[in-house]
């Protein structure tokens, strides 16, 4: 597997077994209820720990940090009807977010194995969706490594009737991904 920023296997290590180990922060409302700020609370819970992100020798790259929140449906609704296809009503879909490598080529053969394992489970890919980025303050270091990212909508189905099973059925598909797409060959090289 192609990894920017890693050194190449060798001996005992192998950058496939990298991964997040993150601190986690919590800001919610206990009775799920939806409001910008909470957002604005995350935001600042983000810049108060600044601290504690790893950092390289580059003042602008870091190990990276975000927020979790609950699905914005009517965005994305807005967003995906502005490229093409719409979006069931709320909780009748998944999102996964995607990091692909930039090489289109590299890209095209990993969206095309996670639509095969996506179909393999019995679920059909609503549509794919280029999240915009803005690279222009990150460090040369984060540059070298930064993935192309993707939001990829998956239908629950009309099988699958309790919000666990859909639950399972998107776990599967990331694991068997995860497992999957970085053995395809172009990734090897």
């Amino acid at each position: 597997m192609k990894t920017n920023g890693l050194p190449a296997k060798q001996g005992l290590y192998d950058p496939w077994f990298e991964h997040e180990a993150c601190g986690v922060g919590f800001v919610v409302n206990v009775k799920g209820r939806k409001s910008h700020q909470i957002i604005q609370q995350a935001l600042q819970v983000l810049r108060n720990l600044d601290h504690r992100g790893a950092c390289g020798c580059e003042a602008n790259t870091g190990d990276g940090a975000g927020i979790l929140m609950q699905m914005p449906h009517a965005l994305l609704q807005k967003q995906c009807e502005k490229i093409g296809f719409k979006l069931p009503k709320s909780g009748n879909y998944g999102v996964g977010v995607v990091f692909l490598p930039q090489d289109p080529p590299e890209r095209q053969q990993c969206e095309r194995a996670f639509e095969k394992i996506v179909k393999e489970e019995g679920l059909k890919i609503l549509g794919w969706r280029t999240v915009p980025t803005d690279n222009a303050s990150l460090g040369a270091t984060a540059k070298a490594s930064e993935p192309f990212i993707r939001h990829v909508f998956i239908a629950r189905g009309r099988s699958l009737k309790d919000d666990m099973a859909f639950e399972r059925k998107l776990y599967v598909i990331r694991k068997r991904s995860a497992n999957i797409i970085p053995q395809l060959p172009l990734l090897q090289a």
